[in-house]
């Protein structure tokens, strides 16, 4: 595994790191879930990611992992990353959702209790509140790092400008952003829009979520929708976006995958990588052999500027 400075700050993520967003609640085997984080630490993913609404049912990912955390882990707490978040609908009534000083603050301490934890490594805010100050929300951070309840704060699904407002309120306050998780893909691309670049320039670290599109950029859809497969049966990924022009896309990308000698996660993994402003990407995985694909990756980085060619007219919708 290789490591990574987040932003100008002294802590290095994985380039790797797993995300417990839907295949760690009560829904799924403990077993399993134990056998693929034991996996994952093994091989140098030291940085897991979750939020208080991680399961189903909301809270279960935190307690699993709790769990674990306890049977496995204790000895190695301080070689491990953790993370979690609050902005979702948590509980019912008007303390359980968005941004207010009172539901962050009452948010980690439950997540800190699920975990088994006295702090966590990375308290993000999940999403932008458009009916709470930003100044309360950033507060409300700049609060859990001084009461010791986690070390780094951050913002994930913040469009630039907000981001930038969040930015420099959190360093008035004295507790920088450590780290902006946006969704980014080859299929996702909106980052590219100012965000990446506000980061570059306000030395914040960066972690990809949904980097492979929810699994449309694997070789899972290439001939349509498996019976078990998230399309089919999840609704984060409904089966109105495999339209005809992005499973084309797909194939396309597959193809030159497979020239590189890889896979399409693969490529698409190392695509997003292929320069130092994406600190790590944030996988999921219901199985020990996705984790091994991802890892696979480390095997093949670089990119030609031929090869980058191709991709940019592959993706390119007005060709």
């Amino acid at each position: 595994m290789e490591y990574r400075h987040c932003g100008r700050s002294g802590l290095k993520l994985p380039l790797i790191s797993l995300g417990l967003w839907h295949n760690f609640g009560d829904n799924k085997p403990i077993d399993n879930c134990r056998e693929m984080l034991r996996h994952a630490f093994d091989h140098g993913i030291t940085h897991f990611d979750l939020a208080n609404n991680y399961g189903p049912p909301p809270g279960s990912a935190e307690q699993q992992f709790g769990r674990v955390l306890q049977q496995d882990f204790l000895p190695y707490r301080d070689e491990m990353v953790i993370s979690t978040k609050a902005g979702y609908t948590m509980w019912e009534g008007p303390y359980g959702d968005w941004g207010s000083k009172k539901y962050l603050v009452s948010s980690l301490n439950q997540s800190l209790k699920r975990l088994g934890l006295e702090y966590v490594d990375i308290f993000y805010h999940h999403r932008p509140d458009p009916q709470t100050p930003l100044e309360e929300t950033m507060s409300a951070l700049d609060l859990l790092v001084r009461q010791g309840k986690a070390l780094y704060v951050g913002i994930s699904n913040y469009p630039a400008e907000t981001a930038e407002e969040a930015i420099n309120i959190l360093r008035q306050l004295g507790t920088p952003c450590l780290i902006h998780q946006p969704k980014y893909s080859m299929l996702e691309r909106t980052p590219e829009e100012g965000l990446l670049d506000l980061l570059e320039e306000e030395g914040v670290g960066s972690i990809a979520y949904s980097p492979l599109a929810g699994g449309i950029l694997t070789d899972r859809y290439l001939n349509g929708i498996p019976v078990d497969s998230r399309a089919a049966s999840n609704p984060s990924l409904p089966p109105e976006r495999l339209t005809s022009n992005v499973l084309a896309k797909v194939k396309k990308l597959n193809e030159l995958a497979l020239i590189r000698g890889q896979k399409l996660s693969q490529m698409s993994l190392a695509w997003l990588l292929r320069h130092d402003r994406i600190t790590s990407v944030l996988i999921g995985a219901s199985r020990i052999s996705q984790i091994d694909d991802a890892l696979g990756m480390m095997e093949n980085r670089d990119f030609s500027q031929e090869e980058l060619k191709t991709i940019e007219l592959i993706l390119d919708d007005s060709i």
